[in-house]
């Protein structure tokens, strides 16, 4: 597969352009971060205010020039550097100004972070690929649990949809962050997340009615899943 990024969104293919705003429901946008600087790939960044890779600031381009024509009541988004260095190209391109929110920073891994997969295998006998089984039964020394992970997350959350209930708003933030988020309006357990995949510079819309949650678009990255030019 290739690794190379189209300039801009193509006009023309039928997923080029996302939906426009929804008339029932709520529409929750949940955007994940580009990708970061090389030293910090394949990584317990967690609370590791790291940058974007060049690789990551041209997604960011792309996921802009995708995002071009959205138009949300309101934008929030994680404090990290990672993030907002991200949503720098949607700002360019008109998107409302983003409001700070520091409960939707990264899950804090204790004495996980700044470790590599394999160092993480290697140290404590885990598999990388079961963090979020970790984090459910407090497994991670020092770190956040899921349990209090997801009570950090819930009440801004909640107080986004209730402010905007019937509108749009988007969420910028982290891997972990939406995958919690997704436990959290589904009501699935935190590691039955991990068979949800949310890479660099995604985007993952979920419409919430009275009575359910849909996930309407799950994890389409611009950067990828559009043909070049």
């Amino acid at each position: 597969m290739s690794d190379s990024l189209p300039a801009q969104a193509p006009a023309a293919p039928l997923l080029s352009e996302p939906t426009p705003k929804r008339l029932r429901g709520t529409a929750l946008w949940l955007i994940r971060h580009a990708e970061v600087e090389v030293r910090y790939q394949r990584i317990f960044g967690g609370r590791i205010d790291m940058d974007l890779s060049p690789r990551g600031h041209r997604q960011a381009q792309a996921l802009a020039a995708y995002l071009r024509h959205t138009q949300w009541d309101a934008l929030y988004a994680s404090p990290m550097r990672r993030v907002r260095q991200t949503l720098d190209p949607l700002l360019a391109n008109g998107a409302p100004r983003p409001e700070l929110v520091p409960d939707f920073r990264e899950v804090d891994f204790g004495d996980w972070t700044g470790l590599s997969w394999e160092e993480v295998e290697a140290r404590y006998g885990v598999s990388a690929f079961r963090w979020l089984d970790e984090l459910e039964r407090d497994g991670i020394p020092n770190a956040e649990s899921g349990a209090r992970f997801q009570a950090r997350l819930e009440p801004p959350l909640r107080a986004l949809l209730q402010r905007h209930q019937g509108g749009v708003a988007a969420i910028a933030c982290h891997g972990g962050v939406i995958r919690a988020i997704l436990s959290i309006l589904f009501g699935w357990p935190l590691p039955q997340l991990a068979a949800v995949e949310i890479d660099y510079a995604s985007v993952t819309r979920v419409i919430l009615e009275e009575q359910k949650a849909c996930a309407e678009l799950l994890n389409f990255t611009p950067w990828r899943d559009l043909p070049s030019q």
